[in-house]
């Protein structure tokens, strides 16, 4: 295995197995000599084989010693760090990473797939793995001070990728880890700005990603599409320095490489940044009129992942839209039928229609010809179910799991999902080999006959997907 792919460990294949355990009930001072017997950092603390929580020396530290208070008069429960933060076997090693980065802690335990105690699994049991990985961008995100490093930092991610892509990473885990890395960038950005020129911002906000952001299936060309929902009971003052900060942030995230959105849907616009009301009352106007711009706005909007501040502005905004298409589906039927406007570009024999002018001439665009047939349409049945959180994967297993989806059609429609933005990743990054701004169209000339097939197949399988929302949504009678 190359050094590279180590990032793409499963971690049932590098957490220890090796654990010291107590339980809740047991005396501080009992844990402690346990900790120095055995010569370890911490303990974890499990009640019926489930774990609860983590002791480790830092807290005997920070809250026993420091405080004065006597170790005698406490128990294991006083002082564990919970809800702890864990992890599963089938993850990757660099969602471990990613843990422990946005909680800024060393170690993540393991569980199984019933949240059983697995393993445990520490950044210096990663560092060890290899001596160059790519876990070291993560650490140096962490460690930008300034709009230039994470400009750097931003354009390693994309060599990263590239040099990724020819390794034979599965493509959902390198859209994963594009979208990590990313969300990493973009949180300490606000990090940065918050501390150094708004110290005093308010809490009670979430800046929001929407799009193939919220739905984390980031490829290598990507803008901004974010929001901001408030908080209804905020000051003037708290709404000017909330709008400054947007505006700070927007121009900050352009600085470092990301585009702005060709469309404004960005927080530093008011239309993108509203209270929680604000949006519930324009969510309620899109939701009553399937408008084609009320269902372009909705469907950018419904993939909303709040990537930093208060995220029960994000579940009361989903319960809303959750409650609202419950008491009427004419939207989602709509927006289905939009789903159906995007033909597959295949012709008489099978021949591909390709674009005949411009700049992009003699190409396909994969994201137009069934990537957005997929998602889009996956995404209006999971609205149907209720199931507003994740992204096209969870949104299939959801359906198929709800007898939505035969297990057929979803195996079909996950498959060729992968396949055409396997495409359009690899697309991107020659396109970015040689010298050009990456896009969504691919060259027929890259690929050969097996993947030409493959795509004609893929393209099969987005028109019978088509064809069962016509169906189901029955679309013959939707005007």
């Amino acid at each position: 295995m190359a050094q590279e792919n180590i990032f793409f460990l499963s971690i049932r294949d590098v957490c220890k197995r090796e654990m010291i355990t107590c339980s809740p009930s047991k005396r501080l001072i009992a844990a402690a000599e346990l900790m120095r017997q055995k010569n370890i950092s911490s303990l974890i603390v499990c009640k019926h084989g489930f774990p609860i929580g983590i002791v480790t020396d830092r807290d005997l530290r920070n809250k026993v010693v420091c405080r004065g208070i006597n170790p005698a008069e406490l128990f294991v429960s006083d002082v564990m760090h919970a809800p702890l933060i864990t992890i599963t076997e089938n993850n990757f090693v660099f969602e471990a990473l990613y843990l422990m980065s946005s909680h800024r802690i060393h170690r993540v335990v393991v569980v199984d797939a019933a949240g059983k105690l697995s393993g445990i699994i520490t950044n210096s049991d990663i560092l060890r793995l290899q001596t160059r990985s790519p876990q070291q961008l993560l650490f140096e995100i962490e460690k930008a001070t300034t709009i230039d490093d994470l400009k750097r930092l931003h354009e390693q991610v994309q060599s990263l990728v590239v040099h990724l892509i020819g390794t034979g990473v599965r493509t959902p885990e390198l859209v994963r880890l594009i979208s990590h890395l990313n969300d990493r960038i973009l949180i300490r950005l606000i990090d940065q700005i918050k501390s150094e020129r708004y110290p005093d911002l308010t809490e009670n906000f979430a800046f929001i990603v929407l799009g193939s952001e919220g739905r984390q299936e980031q490829t290598l060309t990507t803008d901004q599409d974010n929001a901001i929902i408030y908080a209804d009971d905020l000051t003037a003052d708290e709404l000017a320095q909330l709008e400054a900060f947007s505006h700070d942030l927007i121009d900050s995230l352009i600085a470092i490489g990301v585009p702005p959105c060709p469309g404004g849907i960005m927080a530093k616009n008011d239309f993108w940044r509203r209270s929680l009301n604000g949006w519930k009352d324009v969510l309620d106007a899109w939701l009553s009129n399937a408008a084609p711009q009320n269902i372009m706005n909705g469907s950018m909007f419904f993939d909303l992942r709040t990537l930093y501040g208060d995220t029960d502005l994000e579940k009361e905004i989903k319960q809303h839209i959750a409650a609202h298409l419950s008491n009427d589906s004419s939207f989602l039927a709509r927006t289905a039928k939009n789903v159906l406007r995007f033909k597959t570009p295949v012709g008489l024999f099978g021949r591909f229609k390709l674009e005949k002018e411009g700049i992009h001439r003699g190409k396909m665009d994969i994201k137009r010809a069934g990537i957005f047939a997929i998602t889009e349409g996956v995404k209006v049945l999971a609205l149907e179910s209720g199931h507003l959180d994740g992204g096209t994967h969870e949104h299939i297993n959801n359906l198929v799991k709800s007898g939505i989806l035969s297990r057929d059609l979803s195996e079909d429609i996950e498959a060729s999902f992968i396949f055409l933005v396997s495409l359009r990743l690899r697309g991107q990054v020659l396109s970015i080999g040689a010298g050009e701004e990456p896009s969504n169209f691919i060259s027929l000339e890259q690929l050969n006959r097996m993947e030409q097939g493959r795509l004609r197949l893929a393209f099969e399988a987005v028109r019978s997907f088509q064809e069962f929302l016509e169906l189901h949504f029955q679309l013959a009678f939707v005007n």
